[in-house]
């Protein structure tokens, strides 16, 4: 029942909600979005002085202060040099984004993935590759060619919370790259987590899946305490995605999604919707969290979530008003891809904007429209 009234008071709240077309907003972006983000792969080494570049001259000048940089395997880790990748980022390099955060006032957070995410298509990532015991399916096998669906449900591997070693290794990788980044935050990743609690794994067997998930959320935020640096993790495992509509992507539809009344409340969460501009954040902030709202390739949806955003914030109580951060603006193919794509693409026609759907029309219209407020 607690669910079920959860759900209807996001559906009252959604319908309260002004159109987007019809707000207006004035005044200094931090009062309007706290939090105006980017996320995307960090570089490599060959494409760290061209990024620095585009954070001085594209990031700065659209106010952007935060970005999360997706780490995983691409540093040369000192505690385990066994994880890195075959071409790694140095910490001089790292420093030379760390300094240009820094004279931007730019919040500079690295991502390690956590938990999920240890595979993608048919390759196995580092974590699992030198440390096998630790997969949560081992007997589920690595295709020769990935299609989806398939007979075993693979979509990323996950390794097992529960396996005795496991968090000595990660926890050394996330203190390490915390430290080489000067971080006061740490993004988990911890999205799309779909090999959780399986049947067959004797330490997680018969055990609540949303239990599970929630633990090692306090694992990780519990370590990161120590050293006064706060968790952020993407949210769909927390959105019931039968009830909600949302689906396996966005939402859970393998039993998680009640540890959004298990997790700790400092956390952030990065409420991530890509083709609406569904009303979550407010699902959040309702259950005490600080939540970020996530678009990534279309600028429209993109437009109405910040304007959602800044309308969640002017219409809050003073309680809940805090807890809506911002707007994050997410990247997926390859940094050099990227940067590739924002300095070659062509900017489409006026005629053509609406039905323009790139990450750069994104990301341009998106901070062009936040800097206009």
């Amino acid at each position: 029942m607690r669910i079920k009234a959860s759900l209807l008071l996001l559906l009252v709240c959604c319908i309260s909600i002004l159109p987007a077309n019809k707000i207006k907003a004035a005044g200094h972006p931090d009062s309007l979005l706290p939090i105006r983000g980017f996320c995307i792969e960090a570089p490599r080494p060959s494409g760290v002085d061209s990024f620095v570049t585009f954070i001085n001259n594209e990031l700065a000048a659209r106010k952007v202060n935060t970005l999360i940089l997706r780490v995983d395997f691409n540093f040369q880790f000192k505690s385990h040099p066994e994880l890195r990748d075959s071409i790694a980022l140095s910490e001089a390099d790292v420093k030379k984004m760390v300094a240009a955060c820094k004279m931007h006032g730019i919040q500079l957070i690295p991502q390690v993935n956590l938990l999920g995410h240890q595979s993608w298509a048919n390759k196995t990532h580092n974590l699992l590759k030198k440390y096998p015991e630790f997969d949560e399916t081992p007997w589920v096998k690595m295709p020769g060619k990935y299609a989806w669906p398939n007979k075993d449900s693979l979509y990323c591997k996950s390794y097992c919370s529960r396996h005795p070693r496991v968090h000595k290794i990660v926890f050394a990788l996330v203190d390490e790259v915390c430290q080489a980044f000067e971080a006061t935050a740490f993004h988990a990743g911890m999205d799309e987590v779909f090999y959780i609690g399986d049947a067959q794994c004797r330490r997680c067997r018969k055990k609540d899946k949303a239990r599970l998930f929630a633990d090692e959320v306090w694992r990780i935020r519990n370590h990161l305490a120590v050293t006064n640096r706060t968790l952020w993790i993407w949210g769909d495992r927390m959105l019931d995605g039968h009830a909600t509509g949302m689906g396996m992507w966005e939402a859970s539809q393998n039993g998680t999604h009640p540890s959004v009344d298990q997790v700790p409340k400092d956390i952030v969460i990065c409420d991530w919707h890509y083709e609406r501009a569904d009303k979550s954040a407010v699902y959040f902030a309702m259950k005490g969290l600080k939540v970020v709202t996530c678009p990534w390739r279309n600028p429209g949806i993109a437009v109405q979530q910040m304007q959602d955003m800044i309308n969640f914030r002017a219409t809050a109580t003073p309680q809940l008003k805090p807890l809506f951060g911002g707007i994050l603006q997410t990247i997926w193919s390859p940094n050099g891809a990227f940067l590739k794509e924002f300095y070659a693409g062509k900017k489409p026609s006026p005629g053509t904007v609406e039905n323009s759907k790139t990450q750069r029309e994104c990301f341009t219209r998106l901070f062009d429209t936040i800097n206009q407020l």
